[in-house]
């Protein structure tokens, strides 16, 4: 583990434990350091409660037999960090400095220390960029499969992108959608092998080449009833019916101001050395910024309580 230069200052200030993002991983991780006396001090970020909040209906997250809205979930786990003495700042860290100890956290030229951190700050999903896709989010549009695919059982469905994902989405939607159809810009995949061998033998899966999505419909009516796409080669445009549209084109962690401080790899995901440790002794992450295989709600809560603990007895080891 990389050796910190000690910064001899007033300690009454210092945190025991700063969590720099929320989400579940984050309010987990709030919820558990709280319980354990350890004070701490949240950064909600640009996105408090993180991608959940941009979702409607979540049915698969335990202990919610009829489900639970997104926003809603996030805003219990808040108050229940909350309730046993968790702090939220909502407020996005700017800048951080990893090479002292105590740490230091800024928020613009406002400067916070801590003796640990934990980084939950998540991945944010790809996007066409388009304003129709951006109104319809949680109302047929999706970037999760796994998290909305049972509300697609005998519709049809849009799968945007041609790599590992994009594959594995659509194979996954054919266990509730009646149709599925892959919408690709090139003319040809850059999924592995094995993944396009068992796409192109699916019967339900159907392809459109050469092509982007122009415009989802129908804002108005708040809910998708097709797209609009046009023909990256021929320019032609044509309207193509469906319920839903599934955009898997990639995540990018949110770890821009980490970089240069911990190690990452070479997207952009915090590197882990042990547990949820870095290597950095005293820096912890947890959720979707180190995860990119499983990418869920419970997942990433799971992480936030491994950080947790890891954090708790990371102290007593070192002030006994």
């Amino acid at each position: 583990m990389k050796l910190l230069k000690k910064v001899k200052k007033d300690m009454s200030d210092t945190r025991k434990v700063i969590i720099i993002g929320t989400g579940p991983a984050g309010y987990t991780a709030a919820l558990y350091t709280a319980r354990a006396n350890l004070k701490p001090l949240v950064f909600a970020g640009p996105e408090p409660g993180g991608q959940l909040t941009l979702t409607t209906l979540v049915e698969n997250y335990p202990g919610f037999s009829e489900g639970v809205m997104g926003p809603e979930l996030m805003n219990q786990m808040q108050m229940q960090a909350e309730k046993f003495g968790t702090e939220i700042i909502h407020d996005a860290v700017t800048k951080v400095n990893f090479n002292v100890h105590p740490f230091e956290v800024f928020v613009s030229e406002k400067k916070y220390s801590a003796e640990t951190i934990i980084i939950s700050t998540g991945a944010s999903a790809k996007w066409m960029g388009l304003e129709s896709e951006r109104q319809l989010r949680g109302h047929g549009v999706s970037s999760c499969a796994t998290c909305d695919g049972a509300f697609f059982r005998n519709q049809e469905v849009i799968v945007v992108g041609g790599g590992d994902t994009a594959m594995e989405d659509a194979n996954f939607l054919t266990k509730f959608a009646s149709k599925v159809t892959i919408v690709h810009r090139r003319d040809s995949l850059r999924a592995s092998k094995i993944m396009q061998e068992r796409t192109f033998k699916n019967p339900k899966i159907a392809f459109v080449w050469d092509s982007a999505i122009e415009q989802v419909h129908d804002t108005a009516k708040r809910t998708v009833t097709g797209v609009t796409l046009r023909n990256l080669k021929t320019n032609a445009r044509t309207e193509l019916r469906c319920d839903g549209v599934f955009v898997a084109i990639g995540h990018q962690p949110n770890t821009e101001i980490f970089k240069g401080q911990i190690e990452v790899d070479e997207i952009g995901y915090v590197k882990l050395k042990q547990r949820t440790m870095t290597n950095i002794a005293g820096v912890f992450a947890a959720g979707d910024v180190v995860d990119h295989y499983y990418r869920q709600a419970v997942t990433a809560a799971g992480m936030g309580c491994m950080a947790a603990i890891d954090v708790e007895r990371y102290l007593e080891a070192k002030h006994g």
